[in-house]
């Protein structure tokens, strides 16, 4: 007799105690079953957070942590504590529909070689639209620039059923991210150093580097709020974006390509400082300049981190980095969709 699979749907929080009264009922009634866990890690809330779980959903199980470790740190040491054979990342401004978890199992069940399965995210205020944060699956360009099936920078589409097969992507987002446990561990899980912001793309280029798939099932859908925290132009989110972007190129970047693209994309931050300068967003353009500034202070750092990361690259090159600059293509050619890049990633 075969044992089934555990499967635990894990919800990172940290005051957030109105989210999940509004958005956890959904997974409650669609995550039914003996062989799934819903748990809530709890990042040492100050506000109601733990003692509403527990008056409101007594089925759900509550890990708490001892601080705010943020989100990459905060699912590592969370992860570490649960068993199961799957894990299930859920923000806590998702919605899940009906059925959202079988076909990402059964994806699983029938590749071995498949890491990590991102659903397709709408737009929990705008159900018939994309949302920012995965769209229906993460790419990156050339330089490192990351963008989604549905979502270019800013810019995102409805949904028309224009992506409504299963693909392989380079990036699942972290704000739904099934993917088995062992490969998490075996892979050493999220960047601590990240904080926050292109962690789940790390660890999903070393994943692939490793060898496994990463993959979109759009017959998983959910409804993602989305944008509740940091603005775009928000120094903090612009300061972490462009760090730790610059810092998963310098672990990630094959041998051959490492210091051409590398100061390519130094000089294309430059480019971006100015931008936000003519902008008027002097602190962004400060942020940009302090994302750099942290590059040249942890190099000694980063090298031994890109040794360890080197060490376990199987596969260097991927079809899923798309091979010509998507900010030249959004800002130059007007390319606002991408069915327009001309990108068909195997």
């Amino acid at each position: 007799m075969i044992k089934p699979s555990v499967i635990a749907v894990v919800i990172l929080n940290w005051n957030g105690e109105e989210l999940l009264n509004k958005f956890l009922p959904s997974v409650v009634n669609y995550s039914t079953g003996n062989d799934i866990q819903i748990i809530v890690a709890d990042n040492d809330s100050t506000d109601n957070s733990v003692t509403s779980l527990k008056q409101n959903f007594p089925s759900v199980q509550i890990l708490r942590l001892d601080r705010n470790y943020g989100f990459a740190v905060g699912y590592n040491k969370a992860l570490a504590q649960i068993n199961a054979d799957y894990f299930v990342l859920l923000n806590s401004d998702a919605e899940v529909s009906e059925n959202w978890i079988e076909p990402c199992i059964k994806r699983f069940e029938a590749d071995k070689k498949i890491a990590a399965i991102q659903p397709k995210i709408l737009s929990h205020n705008q159900p018939d639209t994309f949302e920012y944060a995965g769209a229906t699956g993460g790419f990156i360009d050339k330089f490192g620039y990351p963008f989604c099936r549905g979502r270019i920078l800013n810019r995102t589409e409805k949904d028309l059923g224009q992506y409504n097969e299963s693909t392989q992507i380079f990036w699942a987002s972290g704000a739904c991210m099934f993917i088995r446990a062992d490969l998490f561990k075996e892979a050493g899980g999220f960047d601590g150093d990240f904080w926050a912001h292109m962690e789940e793309i790390d660890l999903c280029w070393r994943l692939k580097s490793m060898g496994y798939k990463i993959v979109y099932e759009p017959q998983s859908k959910i409804f993602h709020l989305g944008g509740g925290t940091l603005s775009y132009y928000d120094p903090r989110k612009v300061y972490l974006n462009f760090r730790n972007d610059l810092w998963m190129l310098f672990k990630n970047l094959p041998k051959d390509e490492f210091k051409r693209k590398f100061l390519i994309r130094m000089i294309l931050d430059g480019v971006a400082t100015v931008k936000f300068l003519f902008g008027f967003h002097f602190r962004s353009s400060w942020a940009v300049l302090k994302a750099h500034i942290a590059l040249y202070k942890n190099l000694r750092h980063l090298f031994r981190k890109r040794r360890e990361v080197q060490k376990k690259v199987i596969v260097e090159h991927h079809p899923e980095i798309y091979a010509k600059s998507v900010m030249w293509k959004f800002l130059i050619q007007n390319k606002r969709k991408f069915s327009e890049l001309n990108f068909q990633p195997k």
